[in-house]
Formats: C-alpha cells, structure tokens, sequence
C-alpha cells in the first residue's frame, strides 16, 4: 500500500513536521485538530461548544479532502484539558455523529498546543 499526503487549505496548515492526514489503502488517519481558524491560523474564541465545533469543522475539512467525511469516521480520540468540560464537548460532537457515531476515547490532559482547551483526532474508512 502506498501513503497519500492529504492537505487542504480549508483546514488549519500543520503547524509542526506532521501532515494534515495521510490516506493508506481505505483508511484516512488525521491528525490531532485544535480549534484553529483556517483563515487565519488563530485559536477561535468561545466556550468549549464554540471551540468543538471548529475542530470538527476543521476535521471535516480535511476528511472531505481525502475523498471521506464525518460519517465515515470509525474511531475518535478527544483531549480535554479539563474533564469538567465534557457534557459541553459532548453535546456538540453529539450534532455531528447523529445517530451511528464512531468509537471514541476522551482523556484530560495537562496541557495542548497553543493552550487550546481540546483536540481531537480521528480514522476514517474513505
């Protein structure tokens, strides 16, 4: 199987040596989001609905890129800063699931690139 780099600038450039996702046979693994505005490349503002629904725009973004997309993702992992925050988190990552989502790990962690307050990454069957 050969590795495709996936890139779109509808989703924040990395911003380190990593790639947006790379697409191996069906499965596209993208990495870690944090709620960066494409257009600017500068953490949005807002509470942590606010910021989970860029991030998932953002993941979209790139799915979309790599021929997949929301629906199509198998497994999710959500990095908190502050577990405190979940119900928030969930209730829109929940928007856009529906009703088959994927599998999904949620941890708190000590700290996130930019001091962002989350980030998810995911794979997703293309």
């Amino acid at each position: 199987m050969s590795k495709q780099v996936i890139s779109t600038p509808n989703a924040p450039a990395a911003i380190g040596p990593y790639s947006q996702a790379v697409r191996v046979g069906n499965l596209v693994f993208v990495s870690g989001q944090i709620p960066l505005d494409p257009a600017t490349g500068q953490l949005v503002g807002g509470d942590i609905g606010v910021q989970t629904e860029q991030v998932l725009e953002n993941l979209a973004a790139i799915l979309e890129a790599a021929g997949s997309g929301l629906a199509q993702v198998v497994k999710a992992t959500v990095y908190l800063r502050d577990l405190g925050e979940f119900g928030r988190m969930n209730e829109v990552y929940a928007k856009f699931f529906g009703e088959n989502p994927p599998a999904r790990a949620t941890v708190q962690v000590a700290r996130l690139p930019r001091e962002a307050a989350l980030e998810i990454d995911v794979v997703a069957e293309v």
